[in-house]
């Protein structure tokens, strides 16, 4: 589906470079939105306000996820049946990806890694559940999945079924935002909810992603017109 965040591109872009950031939008007459568009995404979460949010409620299989390297990161393909209601939407879960570091900041601070939980519904509404990463205790699920990343372009499964949800925080505290894909063609049709909290991976275990990819985040956009909301589910 080319509507997924980790779609395959017909033109070349990267992290860095004459192919960075900051050129994607010269890349490709579809990347416009990436130089023009007024409601990108990454953002810096700050000056929220309070509100009362929607339900969201996750029911997430366990699966041993196919781990994938397409040479710009590294994500888990997530088999048909895992679903997050949000409201009374009900999206599907698709991709499960991993950033390095961390694309949003939290008052201008940024983390080691970020996970970003990518769902659909229909052919173009997008739902992308994100999650900040420290350095601290290990997390089982995040070293098994960094254990079996691959080094190059490749597929490898788990060895095991995981769950996802093992990925989340245990605060419920959010924030919500109208924003973009974070990479080519940078298309504003994305719902994001960011957890408030980051989760804690060892070092040992960051350090694997790092070295297959040293930076794979796209720079902080500005919020401009936006609401930032935050609250609890």
């Amino acid at each position: 589906m080319a509507s997924l965040a980790v779609a395959e591109d017909a033109k070349p872009w990267s992290y860095e470079g004459a192919e960075g950031p900051d050129k994607w939008a010269d890349l490709d007459a579809a990347n416009q939105a990436c130089g023009h568009g007024l409601e990108q995404s990454p953002i810096d979460l700050n000056n929220y306000y309070i509100a009362s949010l929607e339900p969201l409620v996750m029911n997430w299989q366990a699966q041993p996820f196919p781990m994938v390297n397409n040479g710009r990161s590294v994500y888990a393909t997530v088999a048909k049946g895992s679903t997050t209601k949000l409201g009374d939407d009900e999206y599907q879960l698709k991709q499960i990806i991993f950033h390095l570091p961390s694309e949003h900041a939290v008052a201008g601070k940024k983390q080691a890694m970020e996970i970003q939980f990518v769902h659909t519904l229909g052919t173009k509404k997008l739902l992308i559940m994100s999650v900040l990463v420290q350095a601290g205790e290990r997390n089982e699920v995040f070293s098994l999945m960094m254990a079996r990343a691959p080094g190059k372009l490749g597929t490898q499964p788990l060895p095991l079924p995981a769950d996802a949800l093992a990925l989340l925080p245990k605060s419920r505290n959010i924030f919500r935002y109208r924003g973009s894909l974070t990479m080519p063609p940078c298309t504003e049709n994305v719902d994001w909810i960011v957890f408030g909290e980051p989760i804690e991976a060892s070092q040992s275990d960051i350090d694997v992603f790092k070295l297959i990819f040293t930076n794979n985040s796209r720079p902080l956009q500005p919020i401009n017109r936006r609401f930032l909301l935050k609250g609890v589910f």
